[in-house]
């Protein structure tokens, strides 16, 4: 018993940590370190990385968190297909909202496509969740590994490592939904190809 607890605690750990709302920062740090950017000063780097967490990870949760308290919603309840449409939607906005900002300061167009590939991600997956309660964890880290190899073609580097850290990375956190029955292996499996897909086509195209 000992043991599927700390098992148990150790999956809801994880699923807190490696949030889908991180996919923007974790996709410019890879930018920042891989592509000519990286000759960019450290502190104008640090405050991009900041305005984009702010934007994409913090407004997000607390706007939902302020809408879940509204609404006198469990997180259990929010966690149901049936009530996640509107946090889609708030997250969406957040994310539009940062890209637009990122324009009118006319950041590096690569910065901007971070952004336009989380959104990429989080329609299709609004869209599927009137019929499938699809996997945001494992999209998220689908599209990291999709932008890092759309990334790769673009700037010439080697993403070997980072893919298989990464698809290693899916591995754990869809473990870590299934084991805390949120999701079936078909909503993990089918959350990370989508973000696969979109990640990698909205790097390319955008």
């Amino acid at each position: 018993m000992r043991e599927k607890n700390a098992l148990l605690l150790s999956a809801r750990y994880i699923s807190l940590v490696f949030t889908p709302f991180f996919l923007p920062v974790m996709g410019l740090v890879a930018l920042f370190l891989f592509s000519y950017l990286s000759m960019m000063p450290l502190l104008y780097k640090a405050t991009v990385v900041v305005m984009v967490w702010l934007f994409t990870v913090v407004m997000p949760q607390l706007l939902i968190r302020l809408y879940r308290h509204y609404q006198g919603l469990s997180l259990l309840r929010v966690l149901k297909r049936e009530e996640r449409m509107i946090p889609y939607v708030i997250s969406i906005a957040c994310y539009f909202a940062c890209y637009y900002v990122m324009k009118s300061l006319h950041m590096p167009h690569f910065m901007c496509s971070i952004v336009v590939a989380a959104i990429a991600i989080q329609m299709p997956c609004a869209i599927i969740n009137h019929w499938w309660k699809i996997s945001t964890h494992t999209a998220a880290i689908g599209g990291t590994t999709g932008a890092v190899m759309a990334f790769s073609f673009i700037f010439g580097f080697n993403p070997l490592w980072w893919i298989c850290a990464l698809i290693l990375l899916a591995g754990i956190v869809g473990t870590s939904r299934t084991l805390l029955r949120l999701h079936t292996l078909g909503e993990v499996a089918g959350g990370f190809l989508i973000g696969l897909f979109a990640g990698f086509t909205a790097v390319i195209f955008s």
